[in-house]
């Protein structure tokens, strides 16, 4: 499928730093409950992400991420995510974080 440039431009995607990362045992496949910070314009919203095959909670505080902070709230089980955090998957099909390669401010858009 082929989309216009414009359609593109309609996903917001920003850079956010990890800030919180609770267990999630309710969840069907093993994940941590994030909190990232997009800056003052968006604020911190709450992830669920499957990482935890590469990713202790400390390997992810502080860590900046790729968001999409324009998709509407989705629950999962009994946690309500606000953010989709960005990854790709291995040769395992584990989820690897996509971030910037250095510091960015907090709510920066991709372009």
């Amino acid at each position: 499928m082929t989309i216009s440039f414009d359609d593109f431009l309609k996903v917001d995607i920003r850079a956010g730093t990890i800030t919180a990362v609770e267990d999630f045992p309710q969840a069907r496949k093993p994940a941590w409950k994030l909190s990232v910070d997009f800056g003052a314009d968006i604020g911190v919203k709450r992830s669920s992400a499957q990482v935890v095959a590469h990713y202790t909670k400390e390997d992810l505080l502080g860590r900046q991420v790729l968001g999409v902070v324009n998709f509407p709230p989705r629950q999962i089980g009994p946690f309500m995510s606000e953010v989709l955090v960005l990854g790709l998957h291995d040769d395992g099909n584990d989820v690897v974080l996509i971030g910037p390669e250095r510091a960015v401010p907090n709510g920066s858009r991709m372009c």
